[in-house]
């Protein structure tokens, strides 16, 4: 007995539907991506004002804006879509977004970690163990940290808390050329704490120079 097939209906052709199209982030007029800028056929507005050095700056009608980056052989790029007219710029796509990401990575390398260093008194801390925490005080100024400087009253010692406030007073003061006071004393807790930040290079204020004295006037 002959065996009939599964099916012997009409058979598709290999590959015969629409093929996928590739998926190429700086295509003209192709899909926008998360978090970059409109581009070309993208752009929706009726009029557009272009900046940058290839164009005669002005507002142009979206057709010949388009005209004008098709010339140049660039592409148009929406720079502000919030303003009105939206602002463009003709240039070449993948440089755009070079220029771009290396103006984040200058402005991430300008941003400063703020640094901040503990240093620790009791409330009867002697001279010797003052000025040696002093001198630690002043190296972190210089290097650019912050200063967070507490006493910690253990036990009965929160009695002396006046004793610890005077301390950390006479901290700041003597750290008055390099340091700034964010913070006056505070008790939290167990502890007194005040906040000091370095001062910018060239703030310390300068000595007043004694004026000469003025001769007096000689009669001719």
């Amino acid at each position: 007995m002959e065996k009939k097939p599964f099916w012997n209906g009409p058979r598709k052709p290999i590959n015969s539907g629409p093929q996928p199209q590739r998926n190429d982030r700086f295509a003209r007029g192709g899909k926008k991506d998360k978090d970059s800028h409109a581009i070309n056929e993208q752009i929706r507005a009726r009029e557009v004002r272009l900046v940058g050095d290839n164009v005669t700056e002005g507002v142009y009608p979206i057709s010949q804006a388009m005209s004008i980056a098709d010339e140049l052989g660039l592409d148009l790029i929406e720079i502000a879509p919030m303003a009105t007219p939206p602002v463009c710029r003709i240039m070449d796509y993948q440089k755009f977004q070079y220029q771009q990401r290396k103006r984040l990575k200058e402005q991430k390398a300008k941003a400063t970690k703020v640094v901040v260093k503990e240093i620790r008194f009791g409330p009867q801390t002697d001279d010797h163990d003052y000025e040696f925490k002093l001198k630690h005080a002043i190296g972190f100024l210089k290097e650019g940290a912050k200063v967070k400087s507490y006493v910690f009253f253990k036990g009965r010692s929160i009695l002396f808390k006046e004793q610890g406030e005077v301390l950390l007073l006479r901290f700041a003061n003597d750290l008055e050329e390099y340091a700034k006071v964010d913070q006056m004393p505070v008790l939290e807790g167990k502890r007194m704490t005040i906040m000091l930040s370095p001062k910018k290079p060239g703030s310390a204020k300068k000595k007043e120079q004694p004026a000469a004295p003025q001769q007096p006037a000689t009669e001719e």
